[in-house]
């Protein structure tokens, strides 16, 4: 099947409630515009760069969500065409949105990636210190948090992800029954093309799914 059939057999399989963020990595604006003839609504990236080669073809006709690591000398981009950022994992990051979305006087809601496997060499919050980052950050102007995202490390069975979904699952519930002032826990993104069923059941109201959408990733 090709990206049109992809794209409409998982959004028509998806629980209601539960959000596609169509994972574009490498992927041309004729295969993303592909999806969103199939009703594809949100784009996730991963780097800049690369939705900047794609957006002037697209426009705002769908959400964008950034789904990569930040980089500080980036943000001023990533804030100023995106409409969502999944992966807020430092105050410096935090900070700095905050200062660049003043500047554009824009909005930005942001989820807090959750570093669910504790791995050194990832980027995200540990599980430990969650209530404490969104403590620090809360009463932001500009940048608003309003969910929570996990990546889990690389398993070789999707169902031993399951722990780390659940684990991000409960730190959600806890920041949304603190009540933090400005602090709307609405979005709790997990699971990939391999994992998203698993995701699905242990709470995520997103996905991020690309390969079973566009096939296997292309690189150049």
């Amino acid at each position: 099947m090709g990206i049109y059939e992809n794209a409409k057999r998982i959004l028509s399989e998806l629980p209601e409630g539960v959000e596609l963020v169509t994972a574009a990595k490498t992927r041309t604006a004729d295969e993303i515009k592909e999806a969103i003839r199939a009703g594809v609504k949100i784009i996730g990236e991963n780097y800049l760069q690369e939705a900047e080669r794609v957006f002037p073809q697209i426009g705002r006709v769908v959400k964008w969500h950034f789904i990569g690591a930040i980089q500080k000398r980036k943000v001023k981009k990533i804030v100023e065409l995106f409409d969502v950022i999944e992966t807020l994992g430092s105050e410096e990051i935090a900070f700095e949105i905050e200062k660049r979305a003043t500047q554009q006087n824009k909005d930005i809601p942001v989820l807090i990636e959750i570093n669910s496997g504790k791995e050194p060499q990832k980027s995200g919050i540990f599980p430990e210190d969650t209530v404490n980052f969104v403590e620090k950050i809360h009463n932001l102007t500009h940048l608003h948090i309003v969910g929570l995202m996990t990546m889990g490390p690389l398993v070789e069975d999707p169902e031993d992800l399951r722990p780390y979904f659940r684990l991000t699952r409960e730190l959600f519930e806890t920041v949304r029954e603190k009540n933090i002032p400005n602090v709307k826990m609405r979005y709790l993104s997990m699971g990939m093309s391999a994992s998203y069923k698993i995701a699905i059941e242990e709470g995520a109201n997103i996905v991020r799914i690309g390969t079973l959408i566009f096939g296997p990733r292309k690189y150049k």
